[in-house]
């Protein structure tokens, strides 16, 4: 293809703390004065109402996620801390927005006129009444008002919770000797303060020690540490319940649970929880025969390393004996697969397998042209051509390395919707992977272990249905969907990094890149890709029925009683009588995800029914790629997800495919 100039510039990322507070005081004034327009009108129309409010939230959605961004990812505090501060105001001004019964009454009028629309613009007006309803706007005014201040509390609650989060600065310093186990190349990267190693909390840092310190008790205090490292957190978590029960009260609903699943595919807490316990109850034997076989490789290794013997199996054993078992029994090793994976050759080729999967063409912009927030970032223009002519898709970026005061997991952030705007033209999309690799170090590159792949390859993949989702309206673009599907189309692309011929396309190794893996090398990986699999899940359906313990009460839970015997009961793995508060970094239940963790399982089932019903005779099928792309990706949320399911699949979507996987009865 033909690589033409782009038709939409990227975002500048020159923002001062005070051009942040500026530019979002000025986002927040047009969209009041709007809204009072709006509000005003005496005849409402679909045309002078939701048109108007559409157009105006389509360019705002960009505006908040850009300022609103900077707090994730700048290794400036102050822009940082003015970037938390936009966040803060944007919630707190759509609180206000949603609560104003002047605006559900044009809304509502409209709705009740029925307008013969497109099926896009009648599903925005259908979202946008149901907004004000289930915002309590036919309470009366002194609930309304009572319910506002609730939720602005707990919206502050949410931002203060992961500005602490992301402002996390913890370490531990460990001997030579206490790290003994950890690799080499690992170590070199640790500060050295006063003659010890530097741990921090991020990822690149703990989870090597997780799998590699021979001794438990370092184990044991990396992990504790880890749990424990943001304990300011934990209040506010415990406020934010209470919150949420209560909020839910005044709307009518019986629990948090409720409300928030009323607009998810499952739709209960009754059938979450029902999911949820039927597949505990089919992976505990697996888990329990699991345990068993770590136990005795347990007592092999402590016999051989002479410490003392020691029958339990703590959670701070799990990623060492895990990584012992796989190297031993499976042979796999982790920092040997690694050399296979450096980071640059395997993006490029991971980039490629989307190419050819979704007939797109990623561009790199290099030199004075980038416009980028921090040197470490690349930059890509995405081009789609399998329309006969070169079209321009959107931007893509990767932040890839940790820093201080950055966004410590992997996610995807949209920056900028995709949209139709009021003169008819495409708007096009702008997306983010933000990750938190190795850096280089020394004569070695960037290495990926193979579950760094698995994760770049799942981001990428949220970061791709943010780029080929084609909308008129920015609410409903790309991810933009119910939040028990939004994982599914990044699981269903991880089988990718399962496949001998496109984990052999993805390598090459970093001393001789003509050498790819050997296919005795990447059987030994498939054959690993459950092993322990009943423990994993169980450890996910901890976390999952942790979160719906919490939001199907009336807000009052003890939660650290409930986050620590939780674990020991579903995950089948001891704490040595340790009090752990986990709770404080569990980021997911302050983002969005409060009763919705269980939707990583709940969209596994339609991810492995996707990938085995059109995927696994041929991954690289183009044709099948781009029925995907068009049926599940370029809808974003303009559809209902089921009924794009059906169209795909051609059937109800079930769960042979998800039990097939892990291994159990139906």
């Amino acid at each position: 293809m033909t690589i033409k100039t782009p038709p939409q510039a990227p975002p500048t990322w020159t923002h001062t703390p005070d051009q942040i507070t500026v530019e979002t005081t000025a986002v927040i004034d047009a969209a009041k004065k709007l809204h009072d327009q709006v509000a005003a009108i005496e005849n409402p129309s679909f045309e002078s109402v939701i048109k108007v409010l559409a157009e105006t939230d389509n360019v705002r959605y960009g505006q908040i996620n850009q300022l609103s961004f900077y707090h994730h990812v700048s290794d400036d505090k102050q822009v940082r801390d003015s970037s938390s501060k936009a966040e803060e105001l944007f919630r707190d001004f759509d609180i206000e927005a949603a609560m104003r019964e002047d605006l559900f009454k044009v809304v509502n009028a409209v709705f009740n006129q029925k307008p013969d629309v497109d099926p896009e613009s009648k599903r925005l007006l259908e979202k946008m009444n149901l907004d004000f309803t289930r915002n309590g706007l036919a309470l009366p005014k002194e609930k309304r008002d009572e319910l506002k201040a609730l939720q602005k509390k707990l919206s502050n609650l949410e931002v203060a919770y992961n500005k602490n989060l992301g402002e996390e600065t913890g370490f531990i310093l460990f001997t030579a000797e206490e790290l003994a186990g950890v690799p080499e190349d690992v170590l070199s990267q640790f500060e050295n303060v006063d003659g010890k190693y530097k741990m921090t909390y991020k990822y690149p840092d703990l989870f090597p020690v997780m799998k590699y310190a021979q001794n438990p008790d370092t184990r044991r205090r990396a992990f504790v540490g880890d749990q424990n490292k943001v304990m300011e957190n934990c209040e506010l978590l415990i406020q934010a319940v209470k919150l949420r029960a209560e909020i839910a009260e005044i709307l009518g609903y019986k629990t948090h649970a409720a409300y928030v699943l009323e607009e998810r595919m499952a739709k209960s807490a009754d059938t979450v929880i029902t999911f949820l316990n039927d597949l505990r109850e089919k992976l505990a034997g697996a888990g329990k025969t699991e345990i068993a076989k770590l136990l005795k490789l347990k007592a092999k290794d402590q016999e051989a390393l002479g410490l003392p013997a020691d029958d339990s199996f703590n959670v701070w054993d799990y990623r060492y004996y895990d990584r012992l078992l796989l190297e031993t029994e499976y042979e796999v090793d982790a920092q040997k697969i690694a050399e296979y994976f450096p980071m640059q050759s395997t993006v490029e080729k991971m980039l490629g397998i989307f190419e050819t999967l979704f007939s797109l063409k990623f561009v790199e912009v290099t030199g004075a042209e980038r416009s980028v927030w921090h040197e470490d970032c690349k930059q890509f223009a995405v081009w789609k051509d399998d329309s006969g002519e070169d079209e321009f898709v959107g931007w893509l970026y990767f932040d890839l390395h940790p820093r201080e005061g950055k966004y410590g997991h992997a996610a995807n952030f949209n920056l900028m919707p995709g949209y139709t705007d009021k003169d008819g033209k495409r708007v096009y999309p702008v997306t983010a992977l933000v990750c938190n690799f190795s850096k280089p170090s020394g004569s070695k590159p960037s290495l990926l272990k193979h579950d760094e792949v698995v994760t770049f390859f799942h981001e990428l993949g949220h970061g791709i249905h943010d780029l080929v989702s084609v909308t008129k309206y920015g609410r409903f673009h790309g991810t933009n969907v119910a939040r028990d599907f939004v994982e599914a189309p990044s699981q269903m692309l991880e089988y990718w990094c399962w496949q001998k011929q496109e984990l052999k396309n993805l390598s090459s190794h970093y001393l001789e890149p003509s050498k790819t893996i050997d296919d005795d090398l990447i059987g030994k990986i498939v054959k690993s890709k459950h092993v322990n699999g009943g423990l994993f899940n169980l450890r996910q359906l901890h976390f999952a029925l942790f979160d719906m313990t919490l939001h199907t009460s009336d807000g009052v839970v003890d939660v650290t009683k409930a986050w620590n015997e939780m674990r020991q009961d579903i995950s089948l793995m001891q704490q040595a009588n340790e009090t752990t508060y986990g709770y404080g970094s569990f980021g997911h239940l302050m983002g969005g995800y409060d009763s919705g963790y269980y939707g990583y399982l709940w969209s596994q089932v339609f991810a492995a029914d996707i990938f085995y019903t059109k995927f696994l005779a041929g991954p690289m099928n183009t044709t099948a790629g781009l029925e995907y792309r068009d049926t599940i990706l370029r809808p974003g949320g303009a559809r209902e997800e089921i009924d794009n399911l059906k169209a795909l699949l051609g059937r109800e979507p079930n769960n042979v495919a998800f039990l097939t996987e892990l291994g159990v009865e139906n």
